[in-house]
Protein backbone atom coordinates (compact mmCIF):
# COMPACT_ATOMS: atom_id res chain seq x y z
CA UNK A 1 0.00 0.00 0.00
CA UNK A 2 2.93 2.33 0.77
CA UNK A 3 4.23 2.22 -2.82
CA UNK A 4 0.71 2.57 -4.23
CA UNK A 5 0.10 5.70 -2.12
CA UNK A 6 3.35 7.20 -3.41
CA UNK A 7 2.36 6.43 -7.00
CA UNK A 8 -1.13 7.92 -6.57
CA UNK A 9 0.37 10.97 -4.85
CA UNK A 10 2.69 11.62 -7.79
CA UNK A 11 0.13 10.98 -10.52
CA UNK A 12 -3.30 11.99 -9.16
CA UNK A 13 -2.77 14.50 -6.37
CA UNK A 14 -1.79 17.92 -7.78
CA UNK A 15 -0.01 19.76 -4.94
CA UNK A 16 0.00 23.52 -4.35
CA UNK A 17 3.20 25.47 -5.10
CA UNK A 18 4.89 22.23 -6.16
CA UNK A 19 6.68 21.22 -9.34
CA UNK A 20 5.18 17.75 -9.66
CA UNK A 21 7.91 16.57 -12.06
CA UNK A 22 10.41 16.92 -9.18
CA UNK A 23 8.14 16.05 -6.27
CA UNK A 24 9.21 13.39 -3.76
CA UNK A 25 6.21 12.21 -1.70
CA UNK A 26 6.06 12.93 2.00
CA UNK A 27 2.92 11.23 3.30
CA UNK A 28 1.81 11.86 6.87
CA UNK A 29 -0.38 9.20 8.47
CA UNK A 30 -0.86 10.74 11.92
CA UNK A 31 0.21 13.68 14.08
CA UNK A 32 0.48 14.35 17.79
CA UNK A 33 1.48 17.60 19.47
CA UNK A 34 4.27 19.19 17.40
CA UNK A 35 5.16 15.86 15.79
CA UNK A 36 4.24 14.42 12.37
CA UNK A 37 4.51 10.68 11.68
CA UNK A 38 4.94 9.59 8.06
CA UNK A 39 4.30 6.34 6.23
CA UNK A 40 7.99 5.44 6.40
CA UNK A 41 7.93 5.44 10.19
CA UNK A 42 9.73 8.76 10.65
CA UNK A 43 8.85 11.23 13.37
CA UNK A 44 9.25 14.85 12.23
CA UNK A 45 8.97 18.01 14.29
CA UNK A 46 6.50 20.36 12.57
CA UNK A 47 8.77 23.39 12.26
CA UNK A 48 6.39 25.31 10.00
CA UNK A 49 3.14 24.67 11.89
CA UNK A 50 1.72 22.84 8.86
CA UNK A 51 1.88 26.01 6.75
CA UNK A 52 1.75 28.45 9.66
CA UNK A 53 -1.66 27.43 10.96
CA UNK A 54 -1.24 24.91 13.79
CA UNK A 55 -1.35 26.57 17.20
CA UNK A 56 -1.97 24.12 20.06
CA UNK A 57 -0.44 21.05 18.46
CA UNK A 58 -1.96 18.25 16.43
CA UNK A 59 -4.58 15.88 17.79
CA UNK A 60 -5.33 18.02 20.84
CA UNK A 61 -8.04 16.30 22.91
CA UNK A 62 -9.98 19.49 23.65
CA UNK A 63 -10.01 20.48 19.98
CA UNK A 64 -11.04 16.97 18.94
CA UNK A 65 -13.83 16.84 21.51
CA UNK A 66 -15.27 20.21 20.46
CA UNK A 67 -15.45 19.16 16.81
CA UNK A 68 -17.03 15.78 17.62
CA UNK A 69 -19.55 17.42 19.95
CA UNK A 70 -20.60 19.83 17.21
CA UNK A 71 -20.66 17.00 14.66
CA UNK A 72 -23.45 15.36 16.64
CA UNK A 73 -25.44 18.61 16.53
CA UNK A 74 -24.98 19.93 12.97
CA UNK A 75 -22.13 19.56 10.49
CA UNK A 76 -23.08 22.35 8.10
CA UNK A 77 -25.55 25.23 8.11
CA UNK A 78 -25.49 27.88 5.39
CA UNK A 79 -25.07 31.55 6.27
CA UNK A 80 -27.20 32.66 3.31
CA UNK A 81 -30.36 33.73 5.12
CA UNK A 82 -29.66 31.70 8.27
CA UNK A 83 -26.81 30.58 10.50
CA UNK A 84 -25.89 28.33 13.41
CA UNK A 85 -25.68 29.22 17.08
CA UNK A 86 -21.97 28.36 17.33
CA UNK A 87 -21.15 30.66 14.41
CA UNK A 88 -22.96 33.56 16.07
CA UNK A 89 -21.04 32.93 19.29
CA UNK A 90 -17.75 32.89 17.38
CA UNK A 91 -18.55 36.17 15.63
CA UNK A 92 -19.19 37.87 18.99
CA UNK A 93 -16.05 36.37 20.48
CA UNK A 94 -13.89 37.63 17.61
CA UNK A 95 -15.36 41.10 18.07
CA UNK A 96 -14.42 40.91 21.76
CA UNK A 97 -10.78 39.92 21.25
CA UNK A 98 -9.80 41.94 18.17
CA UNK A 99 -8.86 45.65 18.29
CA UNK A 100 -11.64 47.90 19.52
CA UNK A 101 -14.11 48.99 16.85
CA UNK A 102 -14.05 45.88 14.66
CA UNK A 103 -17.69 45.01 15.33
CA UNK A 104 -18.79 42.95 12.31
CA UNK A 105 -17.54 39.61 10.96
CA UNK A 106 -17.88 38.11 7.47
CA UNK A 107 -16.85 34.44 7.38
CA UNK A 108 -15.18 32.64 4.47
CA UNK A 109 -13.06 29.53 4.03
CA UNK A 110 -9.45 30.69 3.48
CA UNK A 111 -7.17 33.69 3.69
CA UNK A 112 -7.35 34.55 -0.01
CA UNK A 113 -11.14 34.71 0.23
CA UNK A 114 -11.00 36.83 3.38
CA UNK A 115 -8.84 39.33 1.54
CA UNK A 116 -11.16 39.26 -1.49
CA UNK A 117 -14.02 40.22 0.83
CA UNK A 118 -12.05 43.15 2.22
CA UNK A 119 -11.04 44.37 -1.24
CA UNK A 120 -14.59 44.20 -2.58
CA UNK A 121 -16.14 45.75 0.53
CA UNK A 122 -13.63 48.64 0.46
CA UNK A 123 -14.42 49.23 -3.22
CA UNK A 124 -18.18 49.19 -2.58
CA UNK A 125 -17.89 51.41 0.51
CA UNK A 126 -16.70 54.39 -1.52
CA UNK A 127 -19.76 54.10 -3.77
CA UNK A 128 -22.35 54.18 -1.02
CA UNK A 129 -20.79 56.05 1.89
CA UNK A 130 -22.25 59.37 3.02
CA UNK A 131 -20.03 61.30 0.61
CA UNK A 132 -19.51 58.89 -2.30
CA UNK A 133 -16.15 58.94 -4.08
CA UNK A 134 -16.50 56.44 -6.94
CA UNK A 135 -13.10 57.43 -8.33
CA UNK A 136 -11.47 55.56 -5.43
CA UNK A 137 -10.86 52.28 -7.23
CA UNK A 138 -7.19 51.45 -6.64
CA UNK A 139 -5.18 49.90 -3.84
CA UNK A 140 -1.79 50.77 -2.37
CA UNK A 141 0.21 47.64 -1.68
CA UNK A 142 3.85 46.83 -0.94
CA UNK A 143 6.74 45.21 -2.76
CA UNK A 144 6.88 41.42 -2.41
CA UNK A 145 3.43 41.41 -0.78
CA UNK A 146 1.43 38.20 -0.62
CA UNK A 147 -2.29 38.21 0.09
CA UNK A 148 -3.43 34.99 -1.57
CA UNK A 149 -3.95 33.51 -5.01
CA UNK A 150 -7.49 34.35 -6.06
CA UNK A 151 -7.60 37.04 -8.75
CA UNK A 152 -8.17 40.02 -6.45
CA UNK A 153 -5.76 38.78 -3.79
CA UNK A 154 -3.12 38.07 -6.43
CA UNK A 155 -3.60 41.55 -7.89
CA UNK A 156 -2.49 43.17 -4.64
CA UNK A 157 0.34 40.66 -4.31
CA UNK A 158 3.79 41.24 -5.78
CA UNK A 159 5.77 38.01 -5.86
CA UNK A 160 6.76 37.51 -9.47
CA UNK A 161 7.05 33.73 -9.59
CA UNK A 162 3.51 33.44 -8.19
CA UNK A 163 1.76 36.22 -10.07
CA UNK A 164 3.61 37.42 -13.20
CA UNK A 165 2.10 34.79 -15.48
CA UNK A 166 -1.39 36.02 -14.61
CA UNK A 167 -0.80 39.75 -15.11
CA UNK A 168 -3.31 39.97 -18.00
CA UNK A 169 -6.00 38.85 -15.54
CA UNK A 170 -5.03 41.14 -12.65
CA UNK A 171 -6.13 44.71 -11.92
CA UNK A 172 -3.57 47.51 -11.58
CA UNK A 173 -2.39 48.64 -8.17
CA UNK A 174 -0.06 51.33 -6.86
CA UNK A 175 3.01 49.78 -5.26
CA UNK A 176 5.06 51.16 -2.38
CA UNK A 177 8.63 49.97 -1.69
CA UNK A 178 8.97 47.03 0.64
CA UNK A 179 9.15 48.16 4.31
CA UNK A 180 12.07 45.86 5.12
CA UNK A 181 14.25 46.74 8.11
CA UNK A 182 17.28 45.39 6.21
CA UNK A 183 16.76 48.05 3.53
CA UNK A 184 17.38 50.97 5.90
CA UNK A 185 20.31 53.35 5.35
CA UNK A 186 23.13 52.83 7.82
CA UNK A 187 22.73 54.69 11.09
CA UNK A 188 18.95 54.80 11.12
CA UNK A 189 17.31 53.21 14.12
CA UNK A 190 14.38 53.54 16.49
CA UNK A 191 11.60 55.89 15.38
CA UNK A 192 13.73 57.05 12.43
CA UNK A 193 13.45 53.57 10.91
CA UNK A 194 9.68 53.67 10.72
CA UNK A 195 9.75 57.27 9.49
CA UNK A 196 12.00 56.33 6.57
CA UNK A 197 9.41 53.92 5.19
CA UNK A 198 6.46 56.09 6.15
CA UNK A 199 7.92 59.00 4.20
CA UNK A 200 8.01 56.76 1.12
CA UNK A 201 4.36 55.88 1.61
CA UNK A 202 3.31 59.48 2.24
CA UNK A 203 4.95 60.63 -0.98
CA UNK A 204 2.72 58.18 -2.84
CA UNK A 205 -0.38 59.18 -0.88
CA UNK A 206 0.22 62.85 -1.66
CA UNK A 207 -0.06 62.01 -5.35
CA UNK A 208 -2.63 59.23 -5.41
CA UNK A 209 -4.88 59.44 -2.33
CA UNK A 210 -7.88 60.64 -4.35
CA UNK A 211 -7.91 57.40 -6.36
CA UNK A 212 -7.07 54.98 -3.55
CA UNK A 213 -9.76 52.87 -1.93
CA UNK A 214 -7.42 51.23 0.60
CA UNK A 215 -3.90 50.43 1.72
CA UNK A 216 -3.27 46.69 2.10
CA UNK A 217 -0.54 45.49 4.46
CA UNK A 218 0.70 42.34 6.16
CA UNK A 219 1.42 43.98 9.53
CA UNK A 220 4.83 43.44 11.15
CA UNK A 221 5.84 40.45 8.99
CA UNK A 222 5.53 39.89 5.22
CA UNK A 223 5.52 36.11 5.29
CA UNK A 224 5.85 34.74 1.75
CA UNK A 225 8.27 37.56 0.89
CA UNK A 226 10.82 35.81 3.10
CA UNK A 227 9.74 36.76 6.62
CA UNK A 228 10.39 40.44 5.93
CA UNK A 229 10.00 42.39 9.15
CA UNK A 230 8.96 46.01 9.53
CA UNK A 231 10.34 48.35 12.19
CA UNK A 232 8.25 49.02 15.27
CA UNK A 233 5.92 51.94 14.69
CA UNK A 234 5.54 51.48 10.94
CA UNK A 235 2.05 49.99 11.12
CA UNK A 236 0.98 52.61 13.66
CA UNK A 237 2.25 55.34 11.36
CA UNK A 238 0.51 53.74 8.40
CA UNK A 239 -2.78 53.91 10.29
CA UNK A 240 -2.19 57.62 10.87
CA UNK A 241 -1.41 58.23 7.20
CA UNK A 242 -4.48 56.31 6.06
CA UNK A 243 -6.66 58.48 8.28
CA UNK A 244 -4.92 61.68 7.22
CA UNK A 245 -5.38 60.99 3.51
CA UNK A 246 -8.88 59.45 3.79
CA UNK A 247 -7.87 56.00 2.62
CA UNK A 248 -9.06 52.74 4.23
CA UNK A 249 -6.55 50.38 5.86
CA UNK A 250 -6.76 46.60 5.34
CA UNK A 251 -4.60 44.60 7.75
CA UNK A 252 -3.99 41.08 6.45
CA UNK A 253 -3.46 39.09 9.65
CA UNK A 254 -4.05 35.71 8.06
CA UNK A 255 -0.50 34.68 8.97
CA UNK A 256 0.32 37.06 11.84
CA UNK A 257 -2.86 36.56 13.87
CA UNK A 258 -3.35 34.32 16.89
CA UNK A 259 -0.07 34.75 18.70
CA UNK A 260 2.48 34.31 15.92
CA UNK A 261 4.18 37.64 16.54
CA UNK A 262 4.00 37.42 20.34
CA UNK A 263 0.73 39.34 20.69
CA UNK A 264 -2.70 37.96 19.87
CA UNK A 265 -2.71 40.19 16.77
CA UNK A 266 0.02 42.26 15.15
CA UNK A 267 -2.28 45.30 15.09
CA UNK A 268 -2.73 44.95 18.84
CA UNK A 269 1.01 45.25 19.45
CA UNK A 270 1.02 48.45 17.36
CA UNK A 271 -2.03 49.81 19.19
CA UNK A 272 -4.15 50.38 16.07
CA UNK A 273 -7.55 49.44 14.66
CA UNK A 274 -7.59 48.94 10.88
CA UNK A 275 -10.73 49.45 8.83
CA UNK A 276 -10.59 45.78 7.86
CA UNK A 277 -8.76 42.91 9.52
CA UNK A 278 -8.55 39.55 7.76
CA UNK A 279 -7.96 36.33 9.67
CA UNK A 280 -7.36 32.69 8.72
CA UNK A 281 -4.77 29.95 9.34
CA UNK A 282 -4.63 29.93 13.17
CA UNK A 283 -8.30 30.93 13.53
CA UNK A 284 -9.29 27.27 14.01
CA UNK A 285 -5.99 26.27 15.58
CA UNK A 286 -5.06 24.70 12.24
CA UNK A 287 -7.87 22.14 12.34
CA UNK A 288 -10.49 23.13 9.75
CA UNK A 289 -10.72 25.66 6.89
CA UNK A 290 -12.12 28.98 8.06
CA UNK A 291 -11.33 32.65 7.58
CA UNK A 292 -12.91 35.92 8.61
CA UNK A 293 -13.02 39.57 7.57
CA UNK A 294 -13.78 42.05 10.35
CA UNK A 295 -14.75 45.67 9.85
CA UNK A 296 -16.09 48.74 11.63
CA UNK A 297 -19.64 49.94 12.18
CA UNK A 298 -18.94 52.96 9.97
CA UNK A 299 -18.34 50.65 7.02
CA UNK A 300 -21.05 48.15 7.97
CA UNK A 301 -23.69 50.89 8.13
CA UNK A 302 -23.10 51.86 4.50
CA UNK A 303 -24.23 48.38 3.45
CA UNK A 304 -27.61 48.69 5.18
CA UNK A 305 -30.82 49.56 3.34
CA UNK A 306 -33.92 47.99 1.89
CA UNK A 307 -33.81 45.26 -0.75
CA UNK A 308 -34.14 47.80 -3.56
CA UNK A 309 -31.12 49.82 -2.40
CA UNK A 310 -28.57 47.38 -3.82
CA UNK A 311 -26.36 47.99 -0.80
CA UNK A 312 -25.96 44.38 0.32
CA UNK A 313 -22.64 42.58 0.10
CA UNK A 314 -23.27 40.29 -2.86
CA UNK A 315 -20.49 37.89 -2.06
CA UNK A 316 -20.55 34.54 -0.29
CA UNK A 317 -19.16 31.07 0.20
CA UNK A 318 -20.97 27.76 0.55
CA UNK A 319 -19.04 26.84 3.68
CA UNK A 320 -18.92 30.35 5.15
CA UNK A 321 -19.33 30.12 8.92
CA UNK A 322 -19.33 26.32 8.92
CA UNK A 323 -20.36 25.07 12.40
CA UNK A 324 -17.61 22.44 12.67
CA UNK A 325 -14.98 25.05 11.87
CA UNK A 326 -16.63 27.49 14.27
CA UNK A 327 -16.53 24.87 17.02
CA UNK A 328 -12.81 24.35 16.38
CA UNK A 329 -12.22 28.10 16.54
CA UNK A 330 -14.13 28.41 19.79
CA UNK A 331 -12.15 25.54 21.31
CA UNK A 332 -8.90 27.16 20.17
CA UNK A 333 -9.84 30.46 21.78
CA UNK A 334 -10.77 28.57 24.97
CA UNK A 335 -7.25 27.12 25.05
CA UNK A 336 -5.72 30.57 24.58
CA UNK A 337 -7.60 31.74 27.69
CA UNK A 338 -7.28 28.62 29.85
CA UNK A 339 -3.54 28.33 29.28
CA UNK A 340 -2.85 32.09 29.34
CA UNK A 341 -1.07 31.25 26.13
CA UNK A 342 0.10 34.70 25.02
CA UNK A 343 1.72 35.51 28.38
CA UNK A 344 3.32 32.07 28.52
CA UNK A 345 4.95 32.57 25.13
CA UNK A 346 7.51 34.95 26.62
CA UNK A 347 10.07 32.33 27.79
CA UNK A 348 9.71 30.41 24.52
CA UNK A 349 10.26 33.56 22.48
CA UNK A 350 13.31 34.42 24.59
CA UNK A 351 14.79 30.93 24.25
CA UNK A 352 14.13 30.89 20.52
CA UNK A 353 15.89 34.26 20.31
CA UNK A 354 18.88 33.04 22.28
CA UNK A 355 19.31 30.05 20.00
CA UNK A 356 18.90 32.28 16.95
CA UNK A 357 21.58 34.65 18.31
CA UNK A 358 24.04 31.75 18.39
CA UNK A 359 23.31 30.95 14.72
CA UNK A 360 23.80 34.66 13.91
CA UNK A 361 27.48 34.28 14.82
CA UNK A 362 28.05 32.00 11.85
CA UNK A 363 30.12 33.86 9.22
CA UNK A 364 27.71 32.91 6.42
CA UNK A 365 24.54 33.94 8.23
CA UNK A 366 23.11 37.44 7.81
CA UNK A 367 19.80 39.25 8.11
CA UNK A 368 18.85 37.46 11.33
CA UNK A 369 15.33 38.45 12.36
CA UNK A 370 12.67 37.46 14.86
CA UNK A 371 9.16 38.59 15.67
CA UNK A 372 7.66 36.51 18.44
CA UNK A 373 7.55 32.88 17.33
CA UNK A 374 8.68 33.71 13.79
CA UNK A 375 12.41 33.47 13.01
CA UNK A 376 14.39 33.77 9.79
CA UNK A 377 17.87 34.42 8.46
CA UNK A 378 19.67 34.61 5.11
CA UNK A 379 22.66 32.58 3.94
CA UNK A 380 25.41 34.43 2.08
CA UNK A 381 28.86 33.43 0.84
CA UNK A 382 30.61 36.61 1.96
CA UNK A 383 29.14 39.27 4.23
CA UNK A 384 31.65 41.90 3.14
CA UNK A 385 31.44 41.59 -0.64
CA UNK A 386 27.82 40.55 -0.85
CA UNK A 387 28.70 37.42 -2.83
CA UNK A 388 25.93 34.84 -2.70
CA UNK A 389 26.16 31.12 -3.15
CA UNK A 390 25.47 29.93 -6.68
CA UNK A 391 21.87 28.76 -7.19
CA UNK A 392 22.98 25.22 -7.96
CA UNK A 393 24.30 24.84 -4.41
CA UNK A 394 20.66 24.91 -3.22
CA UNK A 395 21.92 26.04 0.17
CA UNK A 396 18.48 26.89 1.59
CA UNK A 397 16.99 23.65 0.32
CA UNK A 398 19.92 21.70 1.72
CA UNK A 399 19.29 23.13 5.20
CA UNK A 400 15.74 21.79 5.04
CA UNK A 401 16.93 18.39 3.72
CA UNK A 402 19.55 18.05 6.46
CA UNK A 403 17.02 19.09 9.11
CA UNK A 404 14.65 16.40 7.78
CA UNK A 405 17.38 13.80 8.22
CA UNK A 406 17.52 14.89 11.86
CA UNK A 407 13.77 14.65 12.40
CA UNK A 408 12.69 18.26 11.76
CA UNK A 409 10.43 19.46 8.93
CA UNK A 410 10.86 23.05 7.74
CA UNK A 411 9.89 24.61 4.43
CA UNK A 412 12.88 25.01 2.06
CA UNK A 413 13.63 28.48 0.67
CA UNK A 414 16.51 29.60 -1.60
CA UNK A 415 19.33 31.29 0.33
CA UNK A 416 17.34 31.58 3.53
CA UNK A 417 15.86 29.59 6.38
CA UNK A 418 12.81 30.21 8.52
CA UNK A 419 10.81 28.46 11.20
CA UNK A 420 7.34 29.08 12.65
CA UNK A 421 6.69 26.26 15.12
CA UNK A 422 3.32 25.66 16.79
CA UNK A 423 2.84 27.90 19.82
CA UNK A 424 2.50 24.73 21.89
CA UNK A 425 6.15 23.77 21.32
CA UNK A 426 8.17 23.18 24.49
CA UNK A 427 11.60 24.56 25.34
CA UNK A 428 13.15 21.12 24.81
CA UNK A 429 11.43 20.84 21.42
CA UNK A 430 12.72 24.30 20.48
CA UNK A 431 16.21 22.94 21.11
CA UNK A 432 15.53 19.98 18.81
CA UNK A 433 14.33 22.41 16.13
CA UNK A 434 17.26 24.77 16.45
CA UNK A 435 19.87 22.00 16.74
CA UNK A 436 18.68 20.64 13.41
CA UNK A 437 18.73 24.09 11.78
CA UNK A 438 22.18 24.87 13.19
CA UNK A 439 23.55 21.57 11.91
CA UNK A 440 21.86 22.20 8.58
CA UNK A 441 23.58 25.57 8.23
CA UNK A 442 27.00 24.15 9.05
CA UNK A 443 26.74 21.22 6.69
CA UNK A 444 25.07 23.05 3.80
CA UNK A 445 27.58 25.91 3.90
CA UNK A 446 30.51 23.48 3.96
CA UNK A 447 29.08 21.83 0.85
CA UNK A 448 28.35 25.16 -0.83
CA UNK A 449 31.86 26.54 -0.31
CA UNK A 450 33.13 23.94 -2.75
CA UNK A 451 30.81 25.36 -5.44
CA UNK A 452 31.41 28.37 -7.75
CA UNK A 453 30.94 31.93 -6.50
CA UNK A 454 27.82 33.76 -7.62
CA UNK A 455 27.77 37.44 -8.53
CA UNK A 456 27.07 40.01 -5.76
CA UNK A 457 23.33 40.34 -5.36
CA UNK A 458 20.98 42.98 -4.00
CA UNK A 459 18.18 40.38 -3.99
CA UNK A 460 19.42 38.61 -0.85
CA UNK A 461 16.48 40.30 0.89
CA UNK A 462 14.23 37.64 -0.60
Amino acid sequence: MHDQLYDWDRTHHWHAFTQMAEYTPLVIKRAEGVWLYDTEGRRLLDGASSMWCNVHGHNHPAMNEAIVRQLHRAAHITTLGMTSDITIELAKRLVDITPNGLNHVFFSSDGSSANEVALKAAFQYWRQCESPQPQKTKYLTFGEAYHGDTIGAASVGAIGKFHDLFKPLLFDVIRAPQPDSRRLPKGLNGDESAKFFLDEVEAILCEHADELAAIVIEPLVQGAAGMVMQPTGFVRGLRELATKYNVLLIADEVATGFGRTGAMFACESEGITPDFMTLGKGLTGGYLPMAATLTTSEIWNTFLGDAASGRAMYHGHTYSGNPLAAAAAMASLDLFEQNDLIANLAPKIEHLGNRLAAIAEHPNVTGVRQRGMVIAFDIIRDRVTGETFAPETRVGQRIAEIAMEQGVWIRPRPNMCYAIPPLAISIDEIDILMDAIENGVEQSVTEAHSSPVSMPSDRILR
